[in-house]
């Protein structure tokens, strides 16, 4: 059985879906996407994806080409027609179709596309392994664009050497993992992130875990911080819209907190989990 998908208005079988090969997202990357999280058929973290995605368009001089009500209107439908317990909706919008010029396009009808992806997020997480690769993306990461040539490039790089996943390193200092945000945990108990510039991604699940970490009286300090920081560090972790807080056991083959996820990355991970259901709309 085949998806319900959304092309601009209109609600169609995967199979029947089609967008104009001169669309400025397959021709220039000239798009951003959002990717929403799915819980017992409810949105997390919805508002601040829309957020994100208006900001988003914005950075590019692009309009909202859909109200607020009509799109969230578009997320619940796809949930329905899918019947998606679990999972997560694609958004993605391009500039539209014009014929090809680098000159961005005065009257292009912007393209709208949305469709489900149904994949377990609440199982246990027993943690992932990465590796450290050099971070060759654009400078404008804060922008969630639909160019992910080079995440996807590094993300294979990782695979060929079996692990999971990689950190992308910049000047010496991590940046972000391929598809979301790095933090460690000191000895201590601190926890360690990049602070927020045009380097990283403003992730919104990383937000949300900050929150939670406040809340939770843990110490946060937002800098760049090593590899080989990290490899010292007593845990670490990434957290993504569909991975949830994801513990890493393995940095460049040095084994962190015995191979197991932590404590206190277990706790975040229950917390917000369990937050993310309450909160679910």
């Amino acid at each position: 059985m085949s998806r319900t998908v959304y092309v601009n208005g209109n609600y169609l079988p995967e199979e029947n879906a089609t967008v104009s090969i001169f669309d400025r997202g397959f021709l220039f990357a000239d798009g951003v996407y959002e990717v929403t999280a799915v819980l017992d058929g409810k949105l997390v973290d919805y508002a601040g994806h829309t957020t994100r995605l208006e900001r988003s368009l914005g950075e590019l001089k692009m309009e909202m080409p859909i109200s607020q009500e009509e799109l969230l209107e578009v997320h619940r439908e796809l949930i329905k027609r899918n019947n998606l317990n679990e999972g997560a909706i694609y958004l993605q919008i391009t500039r539209g179709a014009a014929d090809r010029d680098f000159v961005f396009p005065k009257d292009a009808e912007q393209t709208i596309v949305l469709f489900t992806q149904a994949k377990p997020l609440s199982a246990p997480k027993t943690g992932i392994r990465i590796i450290s690769a050099p971070d060759i993306r654009w400078g404008r990461r804060d922008i969630k664009t639909v160019q992910l040539l080079a995440p996807s490039m590094t993300k294979m790089i990782a695979k060929a050497e079996g692990k999971d996943d990689a950190w992308m390193v910049q000047d010496g200092f991590v940046t972000e993992g391929t598809s979301s945000n790095a933090y460690i945990v000191t000895k201590d108990g601190k926890i360690v992130t990049r602070n927020l510039s045009n380097s990283i991604l403003h992730g919104i699940t990383r937000a949300a875990v900050l929150k939670l970490a406040t809340e939770l009286d843990m110490e946060i300090e937002e800098r760049p911080f090593t590899i080989e920081e990290a490899q010292q560090a007593a845990e670490a972790f990434a957290t993504a819209a569909t991975a949830f807080v994801n513990p890493i056991i393995e940095i460049d083959n040095v084994e962190l907190s015995g191979g197991t996820p932590g404590p206190v990355v277990t706790r975040l991970s229950k917390i917000y989990l369990e937050e993310s259901r309450k909160a679910a709309m």
